[in-house]
């Protein structure tokens, strides 16, 4: 009887045959490559940003000493050329730095693992945005959802995972903080800024999520120009407003207005205006001290000014 099956022998090619063991293992390492940056297109809504900041500094001052000494990783496009899946920063340090090409593993990878990849690749960094955990989180778990094979009530094996609790499983986040960011790519941006800025914590902003495009347009309006952010229980009122319709102007006006417990209120002074007080090597904070003191000196003053003329 005839055998049509094919017998997988592990050997990738008849050349293979005539290799030694060590070179075998070599063929199947990553190619790194020299690639154009011309020739890199940045991954397609690319959640992470890349910042002129001191550690880009940094990664150029590096860059420019030994060179680049992790490749990044791309897939090659249809139409030529290659897609970026990490390596953003380092693209963006050797392009400032003047270089031709970078380091660079090329792979074939699908669209679900090309952004699965990308994700993972990033999550590891020590400083990242709210917005960017939050989009990026988002492509991650539409990316899972879509993936062959994959159930969002379970695995091909019958077991009962959903995509939220797979995406968790191998990221630093937890299954309900996963989700907390998640809800945050449903904020304005005006507000997601103001999320990023540390001006609104995560726990009040997954509460503002929930309302409408139009309701945190108004929201943010009355924030911008009465310079003040909701607290949690706040948020969870507004919130409570919109889902029973009586979401106005003048609600959000009143319910902003009230002072939140533990609050500190500020004097706003632009620091230029004191400038000329002080020497230039002041500190914000001596000045400040500096006023206090002035002020406390000064309400002494007034206060034995009225005790002399109630002596009189």
């Amino acid at each position: 009887m005839k055998n049509d099956r094919l017998i997988d022998l592990g050997l990738t090619g008849y050349e293979e045959l005539f290799m030694s063991t060590e070179e075998r293992l070599d063929a199947k390492k990553p190619k790194v490559e020299a690639i154009p940056l011309a020739a890199l297109t940045p991954f397609r809504n690319h959640p992470f940003k890349v910042k002129e900041d001191e550690e880009m500094a940094q990664l150029m001052r590096s860059i420019a000493d030994v060179g680049v000494l992790s490749p990044a990783l791309a897939r090659p496009l249809p139409d030529g050329g290659y897609e970026l899946i990490s390596g953003h920063r380092r693209l963006a340090a050797c392009k400032a730095l003047g270089m031709d090409t970078m380091p660079v593993i090329v792979r074939d990878l699908t669209d679900e693992e090309a952004i699965i990849t990308m994700v993972d690749s990033n999550l590891q960094r020590e400083h990242i945005l709210p917005s960017e955990k939050a989009f990026a989180y988002k492509m991650k778990y539409d990316a899972i959802k879509r993936s062959p094979g994959r159930k969002e009530n379970g695995d091909q094996l019958g077991h009962q995972i959903k995509s939220i609790d797979f995406l968790a499983e191998n990221s630093p986040d937890s299954r309900n903080q996963i989700q907390r960011y998640i809800r945050l790519t449903h904020l304005i941006p005006d507000i997601l800024k103001l999320v990023d800025e540390g001006k609104i914590a995560l726990t009040p902003a997954v509460e503002l999520s929930y309302l409408q495009p139009s309701e945190q347009e108004m929201l943010f309006s009355v924030m911008d120009s009465d310079e003040v952010t909701p607290s949690l229980s706040q948020a969870r009122r507004l919130r409570r407003m919109s889902e029973t319709q009586t979401f106005t102007d003048d609600a959000v006006l009143q319910l902003l207005s009230e002072v939140k417990g533990n609050q500190v209120e500020y004097v706003k002074v632009p620091v230029d205006k004191l400038r000329s007080f002080f020497r230039p090597d002041t500190s914000v904070k001596q000045m400040t001290e500096t006023l206090v003191k002035a002020m406390d000196f000064y309400n002494k003053h007034l206060a034995r000014q009225r005790k002399d003329r109630d002596a009189r």
